[in-house]
């Protein structure tokens, strides 16, 4: 054989020459890990690279693994259009052999991960690895973004992988102390594990990073698709499981597979990929991708897993909410055999392809008299898969109707049935999406009645002019007329000003201090927050000065909206809340979005939290039946901590709370902890060692103090130590269903305390070593001597496990609560009420 010439020798040797270098060039180039006490501010100067993409997208890598080709880096991402707000995030980038990025002029790497969806920040917001391994991110004003809670925890250095994962490694034995692989968002990467209890939220829409309406649940049933609503409603079975326990379910893309406990999918057949994940999206499909070698930015998408399953029409927003598809085209409720009932919805022509339609009427529970039924036959439900869902087994086609109309929450009637009405499912949803056409091939038949708002006729044009009337001279009854006017109009406002200062003496004071706030929040017309709570339809909760309600704004974030019942009583709770909480932020308080001042009406506007009050959670739960982990609660226990530090020590004023208790206490969908409901808070000047107030708060959390009305921020500590008790323990303090020794939880672990014993059968569940110095925690805090309780920073460090408890707990709480108890409200009112200073 000839051999070759010299040039195609020298040709080959360059090419094997970069080849390994483009193989090692990750290890030459890259730059993956940063060490404790490193901060990355969210601007030009301090990112290792920049680039702006076709769409206006930007990104600046902080951490980058990889080189010669798709790689993964970590950074500041500002999705299109980019207005200068931007994701903390995990993105996938094409990055040349000396790590600089190319392709930068193509399109927009794709995002993988990020944990401030919720709250993007904006240019010089700061990402700092703290000195006690902590990594923070804070805005450009200074305020807490997020948090991966590892303070304390021997974390030494942080490390982005080849595999996407970004992790914290602990000094000692270098395993992950927390992983963004464990906090999955919408996205699983190749090597991802979904374990039970964990779930994939999508997007909001294609260019709003924001949770969505869509989230995969991995359950011991199997891999479960809903979309968020009250209750969250079941669109698909994606995977099913034999009998599992919860300990062994687990759900791992693989290599283009699904794997999961004794069993795999082949999902895809090209698996060529440098870069590979699976995304809940947008619009409820689950998509896998796929990145070439010299693919990027051309992501490629291999399979639509969901589609198998699915139909078009079975997606629960194809249509948009109060939508019906068939055949691929979406249309409004109407009657056929009554086109008077047309009227009822009009399409919405604004936000995305099939928006969906509304109702020309909201839906009011002040008037359920003019509630209707639109009926619809031939429609279906994607619901209807959820047996467990149906509000009414073995029913009638009238049964079900009314049962729709006796209950405002309800949008629709939806009857399923085989053979005949007469025995049938019936679903009665809070929240409407898209309905579809069924076809008579289907082995089911299915009814649909729509609730709609009939508008009743005004009296007026019920009392059409006598023939009388209209013989009075024109300039006789225009006088009349006038004259009975001013008249009317000054009696009104007689009448009216004396009514306003009985009944609401204080309705005009604040309204200066309201437009101070304003500027930092959102202020609602009562008529907006009817649209957003569709007529106050859906209560969520009941506070002691008024309801809570679901609602949805206009961009798709679902909120709560508190709606004061009485005005008069709740004004000075209502500008306490939100003189308090509207100026402050942090990640362990609810966030207050906004609030209504109109006239006698007083509203606030609040982040939703999927998974309600702690109290839903610890009270009246079998042991057989927990759903709250140790580790739960100790997680829940250290967030309020954390939420009272901050009141208490980290705010310009010290802000005592004064209403701790489990029912004030919010958990968001990962059962992480927020403090609710400032309408009792005090703020108080650093410089003052006490402050003298009335009475307030609640039986059962009361501080010792309260019956000197001189009090501290103290009296929160003595409430967060009931607190932990009660998640001990399982039960209320004050119980009065228990035998009679056993009634005041504080009493009991008195009795044990002095017998120098911990019972058993005080804690919902075991009693371990942790759970034991939990309790001494809560003594710690339960002292009748306010100054020997511990401050909320070192609650904080011993929860965590940085500090040890304190040697001299005088635990004596008995005497005084017993007193507390036998204080009347009427007594303590006459005793110790005081002017508010």
């Amino acid at each position: 054989m000839p051999r070759p010439p010299i040039p195609s020798i020298f040709l080959a040797f360059i090419h094997v020459f970069f080849f390994l270098v483009a193989t090692h060039a990750g290890n030459l180039y890259d730059y993956p890990t940063a060490s404790i006490n490193t901060t990355w501010i969210n601007s030009q100067p301090q990112s290792r690279d920049t680039a702006t993409f076709n769409d206006g997208s930007k990104l600046r890598t902080i951490l980058l693994r990889g080189a010669g080709g798709p790689c993964f880096a970590a950074g500041f991402f500002c999705p299109p259009p980019c207005q200068d707000t931007y994701l903390l995030s995990i993105f996938a980038v094409n990055a040349s052999l000396d790590s600089e990025l190319v392709d930068s002029s193509l399109s927009p790497p794709p995002v993988l991960w990020s944990p401030n969806r919720h709250h993007l920040v904006t240019n010089n917001a700061t990402l700092h690895f703290a000195q006690d391994g902590d990594l923070i991110l804070r805005d450009a004003d200074g305020s807490l973004v997020w948090s991966t809670n590892t303070s304390n925890l021997s974390v030494s250095a942080l490390t982005l992988t080849y595999s996407g994962n970004l992790i914290l490694l602990n000094a000692n034995n270098n395993n992950s102390v927390w992983s963004s692989f464990d906090n999955p968002t919408d996205t699983l990467l190749n090597g991802q594990t979904l374990k039970q209890g964990r779930s994939l939220t999508s997007n909001f829409s294609a260019t709003n990073a924001a949770r969505g309406r869509f989230f995969l649940s991995l359950q011991t049933q199997g891999l479960y698709a809903f979309v968020d609503s009250h209750p969250p409603q079941l669109y698909a079975k994606l995977l099913k499981f034999p009998p599992l326990s919860p300990s062994s379910v687990y759900l791992t893309f693989n290599n283009g597979n699904l794997e999961w406990p004794g069993e795999s999918d082949s999902v895809v057949s090209n698996r060529n990929w440098v870069v590979s994940f699976i995304r809940l999206e947008f619009d409820g499909h689950l998509r896998i991708y796929g990145i070439g070698v010299n693919s990027i930015p051309g992501v490629t998408i291999s399979r639509d897993y969901s589609n198998f399953l699915l139909n078009y029409c079975d997606y629960p927003l194809v249509c948009g909410q109060y939508g019906i598809c068939w055949n691929g085209q979406c249309s409004c409720p109407v009657n056929a055999s009554n086109k008077q009932d047309s009227a009822f919805f009009k399409p919405i022509s604004w936000g995305q392809v099939n928006p969906g339609c509304a109702p020309v009427n909201p839906i009011s529970c002040r008037f359920m008299e003019n509630h209707r039924l639109l009926p619809l036959g031939n429609i279906s439900y994607f619901n209807y898969i959820d047996e467990d869902a149906a509000a009414l087994r073995g029913t009638d086609e009238g049964s079900c109707k009314q049962a729709c109309l006796m209950n405002c929450s309800c949008k629709a009637a939806l009857f399923k049935y085989v053979s005949n009405v007469s025995v049938g499912d019936c679903y009665l949803p809070t929240e409407l999406f898209s309905l579809k056409n069924t076809s008579s091939s289907a082995n089911y038949s299915s009814l649909a009645y729509i609730k709609v708002q009939i508008t009743p006729p005004s009296p007026e044009q019920n009392s059409p002019p006598s023939p009388e009337s209209k013989r009075v001279p024109i300039a006789v009854l225009t006088a009349t007329i006038g004259i009975a006017v001013m008249f009317i109009s000054v009696a009104a406002y007689v009448v009216l000003k004396r009514c306003r200062s009985k009944t609401y003496p204080e309705m005009e004071d604040g309204d200066d201090q309201l437009d101070q706030v304003s500027a930092v929040l959102t202020r609602f017309s009562y008529e907006e927050l009817e649209i957003v709570t569709e007529g106050f339809a859906s209560q969520i909760g009941q506070g002691g000065f008024g309801s809570v309600f679901a609602g949805k704004l206009g961009n798709g974030d679902k909120v709560a909206v508190k709606k004061l019942e009485a005005a008069g009583q709740g004004k000075k709770e209502f500008m306490a809340e939100v003189e308090t909480i509207g100026s402050i932020h942090h990640i362990n308080l609810v966030q207050l979005i906004g609030f209504c001042a109109e006239k006698s009406h007083r509203l606030l506007v609040y982040e939703y939290m999927p998974n309600g009050s702690l109290d839903r959670w610890i009270f009246g739960r079998d042991e057989e039946d927990e759903a709250l982990d140790w580790e739960t609660r100790k997680r829940i226990i250290l967030h309020i901590a954390k939420g009272l530090c901050y009141l208490h020590e980290e705010c310009r004023h010290r802000i005592a709370h004064l209403d701790i208790k489990p029912q004030n206490i919010l958990l968001d969908n990962q059962f992480n902890a927020k403090l609710a409901d400032f309408g009792l808070s005090k703020l108080m000047d650093r410089e003052q060692s006490a402050v003298m107030t009335r009475m307030r708060g609640t039986p059962g959390y009361l501080a010792p103090e309260w019956l000197t009305s001189i009090i501290t921020e103290k009296v929160d500590v003595f409430s967060f130590g009931v607190v932990v008790l009660e998640i001990m323990c399982g039960r209320k303090n004050l119980d009065p269903t228990r035998p009679e020794e056993a009634v005041h939880l504080i009493a009991l672990l008195d009795r044990c305390n002095k017998d120098e014993l911990l019972l058993p059968e005080m804690f919902h569940g075991n009693c371990g070593e942790d759970e034991a110095r939990m309790t001494r925690l809560a003594m710690w805090c339960l002292q009748s001597d306010s100054k020997k309780r511990p401050s909320m920073s070192t609650v904080v460090k011993v929860v965590e496990g940085s500090m040890d408890l304190g040697a001299d707990i005088e635990f004596d709480s008995l005497g005084f609560y017993e007193l507390m108890l036998r204080s009347t409200e009427e007594s303590a009112s006459a005793a110790l009420l005081h002017h508010e200073h």
